[in-house]
Parts: structure tokens; sequence; C-alpha cells
């Protein structure tokens, strides 16, 4: 028993599963054409007859059709122009072509989103500032609708959640939240309800949102404010992994920090952040940057990259934490001297100012440029010094940096150390 072609298959002539096909004299004759066959991209020779009539005929196989009127016998026909050939082949092409060769595309990608009828698309998606400037999130009407509303509020990612910040109908605004102190509608013309931040602090980053309210037609447009800082990790003096989370933000914040967002660490990262123990960071995951594949790190295997432990128990796990802090209003000096760490903060008093903490240390050599070669005290009682310009009798680690020595006993009295006085 022969095998069962597939649906669609030519064999000699009639296509199987019900689409007839043409001989192959049909295809071959310069002046027959092929009605019939809209499925087979070309005919077989087992179809060809044994004995088929002349051109002289003016007729063609079975099935096929004259191109040409019926003349008399033996009447020579001229060989058919090339081009009409290609003409005939071409539009049995397209009349048999799949339907999903349509020039018709289906539309891929994300649907555009609507456009805006009333407030204007921001130039620029995100705002850079520092921490204790002015920052103006921008948001401007086109036009003025009827009894309409402003609404600006901060998407807080933690709580799946916004928090309103100040609401204005054009006439009169109302502020809410911890943010109310410092924040106002710059209001430069009539469609202007941009929101003007003073005093940015670290908590302020983050995304902002300005909402028309105006019945069905309500739009938004979405601001993202930055601030420039720099990201380090920290961990207590009695030694690593032994925060858990609310534990770590509350050491980032006693040392003029907070916890850093995943991004910040990221940009840290992109910018030469080399830690193999792993920090909380702001919304309860943990990870550690690395830029030097290393055994202790994961292995020589892996490629450099933020690792990461993912979402762990923000009460049982315990980590390191990863900070971040931004420009300081105020000054970080040093005091030289053979100090133990109560004498420290009598010198940092004695010139009306306090014993610096480690985030005011790492804001000063970011922002300032501040570059000694000297370990010095710090609130915490820890002993470190920034190098911006490496050296070798300074470390000699090639990158700068803020280095660390530990935490020494308190009573030693071999280092200065780091004061800091407000602006």
């Amino acid at each position: 028993m022969g095998t069962a072609a597939p649906l669609g298959t030519v064999r000699g002539g009639v296509a199987l599963g019900g689409v007839r096909s043409c001989p192959a004299q049909c295809w071959a004759h310069p002046t027959w054409s092929c009605p019939l066959d809209r499925a087979s991209v070309e005919p077989m020779a087992a179809d060809v007859p044994t004995a088929s009539p002349g051109p002289q005929q003016g007729r063609g196989p079975s099935r096929c059709t004259s191109l040409s009127p019926s003349l008399p016998p033996g009447t020579l026909l001229p060989p058919a122009p090339k081009m009409l050939r290609l003409l005939l082949l071409s539009s049995l092409w397209l009349l048999a072509a799949s339907p999903t060769s349509s020039t018709f595309q289906r539309p891929t990608g994300s649907p555009a989103a609507p456009r805006l009828q009333y407030l204007l698309e921001p130039l620029h998606g995100a705002v850079h500032t520092q921490r204790g400037a002015t920052a103006t999130l921008p948001c401007v009407l086109r036009a003025l609708p009827r009894n309409y509303r402003v609404k600006w509020s901060k998407v807080e990612p933690a709580n799946y959640g916004e928090s309103v910040i100040i609401i204005t109908n054009g006439l009169s605004h109302k502020n809410y939240g911890p943010l109310s102190p410092r924040v106002r509608l710059r209001r430069s013309h009539r469609y202007d309800a941009s929101l003007t931040i003073t005093d940015v602090a670290l908590e302020d980053e983050g995304r902002y949102r300005c909402q028309l309210v105006n019945g069905l037609e309500d739009e938004s447009v979405s601001l993202t404010l930055h601030l420039e800082g720099v990201v380090f990790p920290y961990q207590p003096s009695n030694g690593r992994y032994k925060f858990n989370y609310h534990e770590a933000k509350r050491a980032c914040e006693q040392q003029d920090a907070r916890l850093a967002t995943y991004q910040q660490l990221y940009k840290a990262w992109t910018e030469g952040l080399d830690w193999c123990n792993a920090g909380w960071v702001l919304d309860g995951t943990v990870h550690y940057p690395i830029i030097n594949s290393r055994e202790p790190c994961g292995g020589r295997l892996l490629l450099p990259g933020v690792r990461t432990y993912g979402a762990r128990d923000k009460q049982r796990d315990r980590f390191d934490a990863f900070c971040f802090t931004s420009a300081l209003r105020g000054e970080v000096y040093f005091i030289r001297g053979h100090l133990s760490f109560k004498e420290a903060g009598q010198a940092c008093r004695n010139h009306g100012a306090t014993v610096a903490k480690v985030g005011q240390l790492y804001a000063a050599w970011k922002f300032s440029g501040l570059d000694r070669c000297d370990g010095g005290w710090l609130a915490d009682g820890s002993v470190r010094y920034p190098i911006t310009a490496p050296r070798q009798r300074c470390g000699g680690l090639p990158e700068p940096g803020v280095r660390s020595f530990g935490f020494p006993s308190k009573e030693q009295r071999t280092y200065g150390t780091y004061c800091f006085a407000g602006a």
C-alpha cells in the first residue's frame, strides 16, 4: 500500500486534498495558461501526456486555456514575449500567496500612550538636583478646562500607593503630608502648575505625578527627582551581617544618610563600587556589587555585576547596609593630633563643630574633593580617611575612595579627628 500524501501535496497534476492542478504543458507553452491551479507553485512532470496535440491545433491539454484565438491549421505562432510570461507567473504567485504575506502588517510593540489633551508632555522625564537645593518639577497646561483640579503626589513603591502633596483649582491650593512646609506651586503664569521643592532632602528622591482631575477626562504626567550623591557600604563595630532591615535603615540615618535604592546601588557599581558583603537596600532586597570576580565573592566564573539575594525577611535576616548621601551644607575638616575618641569630640567642640559622621565624610570626599592621608575619628567610633588622588604611601590602592581602619579601641591615642561645621 502506498504512503498517503499530506493534504495539499501535488501528484500527477492533481493537488490532493481537493485542490486541482494543471499539466506541465500549460506552464511550458507560450500561449497556454492554467486558470485552475492557485495552490501549486510548479507543475509535476508526471502529468505530461505521452501524445499531446501540437501548437498548430490551437488548443492545449485538458484543463488548459488558450491565450490566443483559434487559428487555421498550419499557422505558425511567434514565440510569446518574455514579459508576458513573467506577468503571468507573477499574477499566479500573487493569487496563491498566503494571507500572512499581506502588505497590511499587524502592529508590533506597546500601543502608543493616549495623547494628552490638557497637559503638556515634559521635555525631560527626570530632574537632577542635590540635597539642600531647590528643585522644580514642571507641569504646564495647554488649556484650562472648566471645574478642574491639579493634584501632585509622590509615588511610594514600598507601600504600593501615592502620598498627596498639594491640590489646587487654579485659584487656591492646599498642602498635605510631610513635604507640606517645603513645597509650593511655581505659578509663573496662569497655565503653570509646576511643583517647587525647597531645601531638598535625601528622602525626596523618587517619582512624582501631576494629575489633572477633570471629570471623565483625567490625565497625568510623571517625573522623577534624582539626587546626585554617593553610595557607601556600612557595618557596625561588632562585625558584618548584624543588621535586620529596620536596624540597617536606622544606621544609615544616624550617619547622615539613608538606605540606598537599587538604582543608586547599580549606578554606584557602574562607577566602580566593588564590595563583597551583601547589604540591604531601600525596597527590602539584598545585593552586593562586584567589579572584579573572585572566589570569596561568588567565584571567578560569574560575570561582574550586582549580585542579588532577592527579597529577605526584614525582621529575621541579617546583612550589612548600603547607604546613600548627597551634598552637604557645611564643611568637613581635619584636626591633627594623637587623640582618644573622647578627646576628638572635645577638639571638635572647641571649634564650634561636631565629630563628622560617616556620610558627611563621604559627601565631603565626593563633592568637595576632600583628600587627606591621615586617619581620623568619626562619630560612630570608626577611623577613616578620604583619598581623591591615590598614592603609594596612602594605602597603596589605585582607586580613589574612603579608606577605613575599622573600629579601634576608643582609648587609643593614634589618630586625629574629622569635624563637621554646619553652614
